[in-house]
């Protein structure tokens, strides 16, 4: 692969359990570019759009980390792990048997619109210039402060509990891990994030992205 001298965007389709620096570093290695870096940071377990800015491009990646993002993915209501997913162990279990779908729609449109929200303890944010995962890692305190994020579209595609599959269109900064996390404190009996894929940054969709081995089977290692 050739990139032009003006720079190139790239999507990428994340795969499972790669880190978004994984890609980027894989990607750097291939390309040798002069800069790479990525808009809108995907966890490991989440799968689906990267935007990917190659040398002169990389100066829109602001812009274009501030824009819209559109997920789809699965809830899981009963019990809950620390980091808000499956990257940790199980730390509570409470019984769903009392829950209604009345209870789960009032629930859900309570996230509608401005919310405050708490970054996960296991997230990236920084702490004194030390990632709070690395912290909640060694079983210590972390104290993150609330964010303002806006939910402008949630809703549910499928209701098979202990599952609700939703999609959700929310503003930049929104930890959709946090968002199931409270839905499932709201609802009174925990939840955690099952599955999460990223389906759209602003214009830019899921559908137009190329999977990370079928474009590294594309590019030619620079001698």
């Amino acid at each position: 692969m050739i990139i032009p001298e003006e720079g190139k965007l790239l999507l990428i389709n994340k795969p499972y359990e790669w880190t978004s620096f994984d890609v980027v570093k894989k990607l750097k290695y291939l390309l040798k570019p002069k800069k790479i870096g990525h808009a809108g940071t995907l966890d490991p377990l989440a799968t689906g759009l990267l935007l990917i800015g190659v040398n002169k491009y990389t100066k829109k990646l602001n812009e274009l980390q501030n824009l819209d993002k559109a997920y789809e993915g699965i809830i899981a209501i009963g019990r809950t792990t620390p980091s808000y997913d499956l990257e940790t162990p199980f730390d509570s279990e409470k019984s769903i048997d009392q829950v209604t779908t009345d209870q789960i729609e009032k629930v859900r449109r309570s996230f509608l619109g401005e919310i405050d929200q708490f970054p996960p303890a296991h997230s990236a944010v920084k702490i004194e210039g030390q990632r709070a995962y690395k912290k909640a890692r060694r079983n210590e305190e972390v104290r993150l402060k609330a964010r303002k994020v806006t939910i402008r579209n949630f809703k549910f595609t499928k209701i098979a509990l202990p599952e609700i599959h939703f999609m959700v269109t929310c503003s930049k900064g929104t930890y959709i891990r946090s968002l199931a996390h409270d839905f499932g404190q709201s609802l009174g009996v925990g939840a955690y994030l099952k599955s999460l894929t990223r389906t759209s940054i602003g214009k830019y969709k899921l559908e137009d992205a190329e999977n990370l081995e079928t474009l590294v089977k594309k590019i030619t290692p620079a001698e």
